[in-house]
């Protein structure tokens, strides 16, 4: 844990890290915690929790014990102090497989934290790689580890504690978030909260030169040291009051004054991999639906960099590009022409981190224009369909399946038929594909009469053949799409029947009838007899009732319209019977009426 001592003349600030590569700034304790005013980089992990700052307590805010009995396990406490107003957030980036907690109390005093702003105590069953105020960086918006944005305003402090649960870490690293970074790029937070002599720990960029100044009144001499996994090692080239770095580590410089005290300061710096964007391929969007992908193009951005380490953004202007401002919806809406696409790749570990030197030309190919049905029907014999396109689109060319050029064809078969479209762009063409369903229309046949009602007025239901789509008319009447009739007297009847598509039309005459699809001759007064209504109407009408062997029972008339189911006197069977009728027509022919469903049953 750190610890401050002051001697006459002597000023030292010795900061403890668990050595993991680079040992880091931390504080176990609220007393000691380290001021921040900027992102820092990632730290060598935490070691146990020092003092137990909530005096014993049994939970704060979200917050509740640990495997060490108390709230804190694996602790390191921040403070900061805002220096502008708007909206603030962080992100605190650590390795999915480790579980943390953080609480951000606004306070001043150790001793009356009060409950914390924001909390998080969620276990990281998910993996998530970050945790924080605001939102996730990788834009996961279902993130269980993070709390809503805080509204602040000029000088409000704050004191942060991150705590690891799982006892296993490897560090962290905290990036401010907001748009105060927006509006207050240079003093959204108060860096005046700093008295470490080299300031608070750096986070940089891989590239950068970061100038260390420990300049002091009346020095003697400087002797710098960097602390990379190995302890403090001498840098003995180093004795100027700055120190320009480029690698990570803990570095510490030790002031001599002219009393023979001496000043010690240490800060961490940590450096984060700079991205570089690829170059990106110009591309002529097809304006199909108006809209391109911009993340379609990410893969060609990232080459073979691993995409959860950055983010990629677009933009409308390099300077955009390059403040991280204004970045273009992934669904982008296209204008006719082109226009400069500019890239920015952002590091997820570090957001100052960037590359914005790459950009493409995005051109808007106005989409071939294919508003031609996507279904056609043809006749059953010999029939015929014009599909596609009746005239030629200007700069478009037109290729068919199968293997015809123009923009429209005529087909004699039922099947599936697809057009491609294409126009061309300066660096790629818009290609369009729609294909047409080709359907056979069957010609139209009746299959039978259905009578409802049994009366003089009847309802009746043509039942087709074969399905398809038809149109009816009774006795010269207009066509209608309902097989249904109303209001029929039984009797002679001329039925049209058409098909919709024009594929042929029959007139068949119809006769209707009623009669009871079983009888029941068993000696009570319920459907002793099996009768036909409607005989009367027919000229000359001859009923023939037979069994299943097609042997004749019986024959019925207008004046003998009813069989009481017996043979010679003898009943007949519980079974299926079947009937025929015939009568003279209105032109004197004997014929038999069709498209009945002459079979009924008799029970007992």
């Amino acid at each position: 844990m750190p610890r401050f001592k002051l001697q006459t003349g002597f000023f030292a600030v010795c900061i403890f890290g668990i050595s993991m590569g680079v040992s880091a700034q931390i504080s176990p304790d609220c007393s000691t915690a380290i001021p921040i005013c900027s992102n820092t980089p990632v730290n060598g992990g935490t070691q146990g929790y020092g003092l137990d700052d909530f005096s014993g307590a049994a939970e704060s805010g979200c917050l509740e014990p640990t495997q060490t009995g108390f709230i804190e396990s694996n602790s390191a406490w921040y403070r900061f102090r805002t220096g502008a107003s708007g909206q603030l957030g962080f992100n605190i980036s650590f390795d999915p497989s480790e579980d943390w907690d953080f609480a951000l109390y606004r306070a001043t005093d150790c001793n009356a934290l009060g409950d914390p702003v924001r909390c998080n105590f969620f276990d990281n069953r998910d993996q998530k790689s970050f945790m924080g105020v605001g939102e996730d960086p990788t834009g996961d918006t279902s993130s269980l580890q993070y709390e809503p944005w805080l509204d602040v305003q000029p000088g409000e402090e704050y004191l942060l504690l991150i705590n690891n649960f799982s006892n296993t870490n490897s560090g962290f690293a905290i990036q401010f978030s907001g748009e105060i970074f927006t509006t207050n790029p240079y003093d959204a937070l108060d860096c005046s909260i700093i008295s470490n002599l080299l300031g608070p720990p750096v986070a940089a960029c891989q590239g950068d030169v970061i100038p260390l100044d420990a300049t002091t009144s009346g020095a003697v001499s400087y002797e710098w040291f960097a602390e990379t996994g190995t302890g403090f090692q001498l840098l003995s080239a180093e004795t100027q009051p700055t120190l320009n770095v480029s690698t990570p580590a803990l570095y510490r410089v030790r002031i001599l004054m002219p009393d023979g005290s001496q000043e010690i300061s240490d800060v961490q710096v940590g450096f984060s991999p700079n991205p570089m964007a690829e170059p990106v391929s110009d591309v002529s969007a097809c304006g199909a639906n108006n809209t391109f992908n911009l993340a379609s193009k990410d893969p060609e951005v990232l080459g073979s960099q691993n995409a959860s380490d950055y983010r990629i953004s677009y933009h409308n202007s390099l300077l955009d590009a390059q403040q991280g401002r204004n970045p273009l919806d992934q669904t982008l809406n296209l204008s006719p022409g082109t226009q400069t696409i500019y890239v920015r790749m952002t590091s997820v570990e570090n957001p100052d981190c960037f590359d914005a030197t790459q950009s493409f030309q995005l051109e808007a190919v106005q989409a071939p224009l294919m508003d031609f049905p996507e279904e056609a029907f043809i006749c059953a014999q010999g029939g015929s369909a014009f599909i596609g396109l009746s005239q030629p689109e200007s700069g478009v060319t037109y290729s068919w399946d199968t293997g015809e050029t123009s923009p429209g064809i005529t087909v004699t078969a039922a099947g599936t038929y697809s057009l491609t479209a294409t126009r061309s762009g300066s660096a790629s063409d818009c290609e369009l594909i729609r294909t047409v369903v080709v359907s056979e229309s069957v010609a139209p046949a009746i299959g039978q009469i259905q009578v409802d009602d049994l009366q003089a007025n009847n309802t009746i239901t043509v039942v087709p053949a074969v399905a398809g789509d038809f149109r009816y008319a009774l006795n010269g009447g207009a066509f209608q799409s309902d097989p249904v009739f109303h209001g029929v007297p039984p009797g002679e009847h001329q039925l049209s029947m058409q098909d919709a598509l024009g594929c042929g039309e029959i007139t068949e005459t119809i006769t209707v009838v009623g009669f009871p699809l079983f009888f029941t001759p068993n000696g009570d007064v319920y459907n002793q007899q099996w009768e036909v209504f409607g005989m009367e109407t027919l000229t000359d009408p001859i009923l023939s009732i037979f069994d299943r062997y097609g042997k004749l029972l019986v024959q019925l008339n207008p004046n003998t319209a009813s069989w009481d189911g017996n043979y010679n006197g003898r009943p007949m069977p519980a079974t299926d019977y079947w009937f025929r009728l015939e009568y003279t027509d209105s032109s004197g022919q004997r014929v038999e009426a069709r498209f009945l469903n002459a079979h009924f049953s008799l029970r007992r």
